[in-house]
């Protein structure tokens, strides 16, 4: 097998060994997510509900809090933080959700889909509204520069992709540029707020958040190998989303560049009707999963999304070694490794 066909779901999973540490902390963070997403307007807090109970792992929120003990702080600011960063990021799933119209949402009927385009917008901006609130009542306005900036590249990435939709020239490092703005961006800025309320120096600072960018992409990265060589169970999504919204990821543009390269006609034509002109038949999605696995290109993908992982293992080199270092090592390796 030559690429990711599933996730690793067993409970001593690294994702799962950082969860426990951080169970009681998780706690805290749930209680100031759930009584933040209140509203007298009953919509909001039903739609906000929905997204909640769809799961996932809060990845990025546990990467404040495990940096946060990383960093030895003691406080309870992080709990704010790391809240703030969970409604930042469900803002903007609802938000992508309109864009992409999509249909799910880690494996649930999108929040768009039930309730509408209009009220999905309305209540992401209500999260983004809340997660500016719990960043004032830090009293840092270091963190709140950082997840404010991170919250404006957020936006210019996915305006990017947007603007990048069926362009087949885009670049290995324009696409790499996309992901480091739309994906890789709340990563980082997940990691460093941590040290900055622990009052580290800016090495330390510099360190996370090297960590969080090379983390964040990596993990686009597999997913963009699994939305072409994955189940629906390992992405959250369903299959195939990237190709029929016409999005240029890295898988595809492996096997463009490669086609080119080699000057396959046939190959080169189906991207160009597929991705460039959106014109899709039902048996397409199956060709350019035929093709990407022949030209190595989801292989390609995962090589690559390992050499980022490789670098976010290396920025925990100024901390000295435990828990929580150990911890986020694995996670870094989890990331491309949780695919086999």
């Amino acid at each position: 097998m030559t690429v990711a066909q599933n996730i690793d779901t067993h409970p001593l999973s690294p994702i799962e060994h950082l969860l426990d540490l951080a169970a009681e902390d998780m706690k805290s963070v749930d209680i100031i997510i759930r009584e933040r997403m209140q509203s007298p307007v009953g919509m909001i807090p039903d739609l906000a509900e929905h997204l909640v109970e769809a799961g996932g792992k809060r990845l990025r929120p546990l990467l404040t809090i495990a940096c946060a003990h990383l960093c030895g702080y003691s406080g309870d600011d992080h709990y704010k933080l790391a809240a703030a960063v969970e409604f930042i990021h469900s803002a903007t799933l609802l938000h992508d959700d309109v864009v992409d119209t999509s249909a799910k949402r880690r494996g649930k009927k999108t929040a768009n889909l039930i309730w509408g385009n209009a009220p999905s917008i309305l209540v992401g901006d209500f999260l983004f509204a809340r997660a500016f609130n719990l960043m004032v009542e830090t009293g840092s306005l270091d963190a709140l520069e950082i997840l404010s900036n991170a919250s404006s590249i957020i936006a210019e990435g996915e305006v990017q992709q947007l603007a990048a939709l069926g362009d087949i020239s885009m670049s290995k490092d324009d696409y790499l540029s996309v992901i480091s703005a739309k994906t890789a961006a709340l990563f980082a800025a997940a990691s460093e707020v941590s040290a900055v309320i622990a009052g580290q120096e800016p090495p330390v600072r510099e360190a996370l958040k090297t960590y969080g960018l090379e983390l964040g992409i990596a993990f686009q990265l597999v997913d963009d190998a699994l939305d072409y060589g994955g189940f629906e169970t390992a992405l959250g999504k369903s299959i195939g989303d990237d190709f029929r919204e016409g999005k240029m990821s890295y898988p595809v543009i492996h096997a463009y560049q490669n086609a080119a390269q080699k000057g396959d006609e046939q190959q080169i034509g189906f991207w160009h009707k597929t991705m460039r002109d959106n014109q899709q038949a039902e048996t397409d999605l199956e060709q350019a999963i035929s093709l990407l696995r022949a030209q190595g290109a989801l292989d390609a993908t995962l090589d690559k999304a390992r050499s980022h992982s490789q670098k976010a293992i290396q920025a925990l080199d100024i901390f000295e070694d435990g828990p929580w270092k150990s911890a986020l090592t694995e996670l870094a390796a989890f990331v491309v490794d949780r695919v086999h």
